[in-house]
């Protein structure tokens, strides 16, 4: 378990990571009330705030964007498995900070984080949703980056900030699209099909009669919601869980390949260079 602490300007950053062989739960606080965005990064952790009047329980949270409001008496908990891992970045304020917030930031929470700026519990949700292929490139640089010192924060602080701004810029742009929960939930189940099939995914018309929607509200609502067309999602999936066996040292790049699908080795290495900037043989 790693947990860095980051201070920039009058936010908080922790970058937490866990592996385990067994399951292990990993619990954390804040000493004092805070609005926080948390992305979760490749693992996919199941995840419980529990506070005295209830818990709040999330249990699929790879490639989550979650926004939330939280006091000294909420207690966070993230339970790790070997198939599970955590790579969480939280991006916190305190609430006592929001009017000293640079560039405008704060009038952002209080236009599109209301809920949080004026909370009703200890513990309050807001929006929430899976990042775009721009945010999880960034969350992944995150991850995986290699500078030190002085780099390192002038690093942190320009993806904290891009972050931030996709996150913002998501979440207006989600406020102009309104989507019956029962889609929603429908099109979430999309994702979930796909990333259970990374090897051999339903066409488009399989996924269709899977789910129950037509195929072309399929395309336009899936790219509405997600950002990304269906199959463009399928292929970040396929090279985001390679690139985490190649770099976890679970498979060759051969056999990463293969799991996600690939039946060229070349045309993989193409794609995965165009999504990563280097070629898999490179990790080290």
């Amino acid at each position: 378990m790693t947990r860095d602490i980051i201070e920039i300007n009058d936010f908080t950053i922790l970058v937490e990571t866990a592996n385990s062989d067994k399951t292990i739960q990993d619990s954390c606080f804040f000493d004092e009330p805070v609005i926080a965005v948390a992305f979760y990064g490749s693992g996919n952790v199941d995840l419980e705030f529990e506070y005295p009047t209830m818990s709040k329980f999330y249990n699929y949270t790879k490639g989550l964007a979650l926004s939330f409001y939280s006091d000294e008496k909420v207690l966070c908990k993230h339970t790790v498995s070997k198939d599970c891992p955590l790579e969480c970045i939280v991006i916190a304020t305190a609430t006592r900070n929001l009017h000293k917030l640079p560039n405008q930031e704060g009038e952002l929470f209080s236009e599109l984080l209301e809920q949080l700026v004026n909370p009703k519990d200890h513990y309050v949700e807001g929006p929430s949703f899976y990042m775009t292929p721009e945010m999880l490139k960034i969350v992944n640089g995150i991850f995986n980056m290699k500078y030190e010192g002085k780099a390192r924060m002038m690093f942190f602080r320009s993806q904290i900030t891009a972050l931030l701004s996709h996150f913002f810029g998501q979440l207006a742009l989600h406020k102009t699209k309104h989507f019956k929960t029962h889609d929603r939930s429908r099109l979430e189940e999309v994702k979930q099909v796909l990333a259970n099939n990374l090897d051999n995914p339903p066409s488009l018309s399989e996924l269709s009669k899977i789910i129950g929607l037509n195929a072309t509200k399929l395309k336009k609502e899936f790219k509405e919601v997600f950002g990304v067309p269906v199959f463009k999602y399928l292929q970040n999936e396929r090279l985001t869980t390679a690139h985490d066996m190649i770099i976890n040292k679970s498979a060759t790049v051969q056999e990463a390949a293969w799991h996600v699908g690939y039946d060229s080795l070349s045309s993989f290495s193409n794609a995965f260079a165009n999504k990563f900037g280097y070629r898999p043989s490179q990790i080290k």
